[in-house]
C-alpha cells in the first residue's frame, strides 16, 4: 500500500494541471485535428461532414496560402538571426561591472513588459506618413531632391515595406527577453577563463569569439528555437498594425487561420491551415532537440 501511495502521489499533484491543460489545450487540439478533415463552418449548429483530404487538396491550390507561407518564412529568416545575435551583444554590454548598469538592463527589458497592443499602436503612429520617423528623416535630409523623392516613406502601406516594418517591431519587442536568457548564461561563465585567455593574448572582441560563443552554444540553440517558434506564430503585430495588408504582403499563417476560421467562418479550412502550421512548429522543435543532443555529445 505504501508503495502505491509513493507511485501515485506525483500524479495526484499533476492531476489539476493536466486536467486544465486537457480541457483548454489537448481536447481543443484534437477537435481541430478532426475538423480539418471535415466540412464545418458556415452553419455552426450543424454536424461536421467528413470530407477526408479535401481541405488539404484545396490548400495546395490556394495561392493566398502559399503567399502567406512565404511571408512567414521571410519573417522567420529575417527575425531569428537578429534575435539570436543582437540580444547576445546587449547581454555582453550590460554584463559589465559598471556603476548604473542595472538601469541599462531595465531600459532594454522595458519593451518586454509593454503590451503588444500598446506597442503596436505606438509603432503604427511612428510609422505614419506624418509620424515621427518620417519627420526625423525630413530633418536629416532637408528639402532637397532626395527628400522630395523618398518622403514620406509608406512604412505600413507599401507592399514592399509593410512586412519588414512589422518585423522590426518584433525584434524591438524581443530584444530584452532574449537578453535576459543570454545574461544568465554569461554570468555562469567563470571569470578565470577570460583571465587565462588574456594571458594567452585573447582579449577584447577576440575573447568573446574564443570563449563566450562556444560556451553560449546551448543558449544560442534555445533562443534560436524559441524565436523561430514565435516568428511562425506571429499575430498581434500584424493584426494591430497592418491587418495583413496591403495586398496580403504582411499576412502570416496564423493571421490567415484567424481570417478564414473566425472572420469567414470556414472553420474546417482554418483547422487544416493550423495543422500545417503545427507540423512546421513540430519540425522546428525536433531540430532543436537534435541540435541540443549533438551539442551535448560534442561537449562530452
Amino acid at each position: 500500500m505504501a508503495r502505491w501511495k509513493t507511485t501515485l502521489t506525483p500524479y495526484l499533484f499533476l492531476f489539476p494541471a493536466l486536467s486544465l491543460l486537457g480541457l483548454t489545450v489537448f481536447w481543443p487540439a484534437l477537435q481541430a485535428f478532426y475538423l480539418s478533415f471535415t466540412q464545418y463552418g458556415y452553419r455552426l449548429g450543424g454536424t461536421p461532414q467528413w470530407v477526408g483530404l479535401a481541405n488539404f487538396r484545396l490548400l495546395l491550390q490556394d495561392q493566398t496560402f502559399w503567399q502567406v507561407l512565404g511571408n512567414t518564412l521571410i519573417y522567420l529568416v529575417g527575425v531569428v538571426p537578429l534575435l539570436m545575435m543582437l540580444p547576445l551583444a546587449l547581454a555582453i554590454l550590460v554584463n559589465q561591472k559598471l556603476r548604473g548598469m542595472h538601469w541599462f538592463r531595465l531600459a532594454y527589458y522595458t519593451p518586454v513588459i509593454i503590451s503588444m497592443v500598446v506597442a503596436g499602436i505606438a509603432w503604427k503612429w511612428l510609422y505614419a506618413e506624418t509620424g515621427l520617423l518620417n519627420q526625423w528623416l525630413q530633418m536629416l535630409l532637408g528639402d532637397g531632391a532626395l527628400a522630395q523623392r523618398l518622403l514620406p516613406i509608406p512604412w505600413l502601406t507599401s507592399p514592399h515595406l509593410a512586412l519588414y516594418s512589422v518585423m522590426a517591431v518584433t525584434v524591438w519587442k524581443g530584444l530584452g527577453y532574449y537578453m535576459v536568457i543570454y545574461l544568465a548564461g554569461l554570468q555562469a561563465i567563470p571569470g578565470d577563463l577570460y583571465e587565462a585567455a588574456a594571458i594567452d593574448g585573447s582579449d577584447g572582441l577576440t575573447k568573446h569569439w574564443d570563449i563566450t560563443l562556444p560556451l553560449m552554444r546551448p543558449y544560442l540553440v534555445l533562443v534560436g528555437v524559441i524565436s523561430s517558434i514565435s516568428a511562425t506564430k506571429v499575430f498581434e503585430e500584424v493584426y494591430i498594425m497592418t491587418s495583413g495588408g496591403p495586398l496580403n504582403s504582411s499576412k502570416t499563417v496564423v493571421y490567415y487561420v484567424y481570417e478564414r476560421a473566425i472572420k469567414d467562418l470556414d472553420i474546417s479550412y482554418g483547422c487544416a491551415i493550423g495543422l500545417v502550421l503545427f507540423l512546421v512548429i513540430f519540425s522546428l522543435s525536433v531540430v532543436r532537440l537534435t541540435l541540443s543532443n549533438q551539442g551535448d555529445v560534442l561537449g562530452n
